[in-house]
């Protein structure tokens, strides 16, 4: 979410008050991922139920690297998590696998859980090649991460079509895709390892659409993009998946 300046933001955060104040989530993990530049607004609130995460990460430690910023810092910022491999990263930052692979390593390696977005282009997907591309995007970003580590990664189902486009895929479809991700990480690690990995659907996510998106498929979270600029509607996606 991207709001443009502190203000907003603060008022972004009343609201979000407002809407989680009396509500108790213990079965769901609520995520907020702002710019960095507004943490430290979030962490002045002290939220019980609701983390802090990072929109993005660079790979290195430390380094003359100007403008980035690494996962050591955004640890040291309040953040538990970090998104990776995102699709707006990936079309306008041009983020391939082996770049999204060495992201992926740092925010493990300095103690963040990550959130590893996979998905198919329209294209692809009208020529059935939802499957080998999943297969592609898991394999290659997670290169050299080892069975001890996996279980800090959520997996984001997140159909490149379906961003922004309100068009989202059937409950069947997403279940179908569930199961690929599955299989493939059952190739790859224990199948202990493989039962802690959450996967979650991202794309198009609204208050109508979660029993479809979310329930109906058995995904173990949302990936929430325009509604989480909406407290409202935001943290009603939270009590549906809570209550369920």
């Amino acid at each position: 979410m991207n709001p443009v300046s502190p203000i907003e933001f603060g008022r972004y955060l009343d609201m979000l008050e407002k809407e989680v104040k009396g509500k108790k989530f213990e079965k769901t993990e609520i995520v907020i991922c702002p710019p960095v530049i507004y943490f430290p607004q979030f962490r002045e609130r002290k939220f019980k139920e609701i983390k802090l995460g990072a929109q993005d990460v660079f790979w290195e430690y430390q380094g003359a690297y100007t403008g980035q910023i690494s996962a050591g810092m955004v640890k040291s910022s309040g953040a538990e998590y970090s998104i990776v491999g995102h699709s707006e990263r990936r079309k306008y930052s041009g983020e391939d696998e082996e770049i999204i692979n060495l992201k992926l390593k740092a925010i493990l390696k300095n103690g963040l859980k990550a959130i590893l977005c996979i998905g198919e282009s329209k294209e692809e997907r009208k020529n059935n090649q939802t499957a080998p591309v999943l297969k592609k995007q898991l394999e290659k970003s997670l290169t050299g991460i080892g069975t001890g580590k996996v279980e800090y990664i959520n997996i984001a189902y997140e159909p490149i079509w379906a961003v922004g486009t309100d068009k989202i895929p059937s409950s069947d479809e997403i279940l179908e895709a569930k199961i690929v991700i599955k299989k493939i990480l059952a190739s790859l690690y224990s199948p202990r390892a493989v039962e802690k990995v959450k996967i979650l659907y991202g794309g198009s996510v609204k208050v109508p659409c979660v029993k479809q998106v979310c329930l109906d498929p058995a995904m173990d979270g949302v990936l929430i993009g325009r509604e989480s600029l909406m407290p409202y509607e935001f943290v009603k996606i939270a009590g549906i998946i809570e209550d369920n």
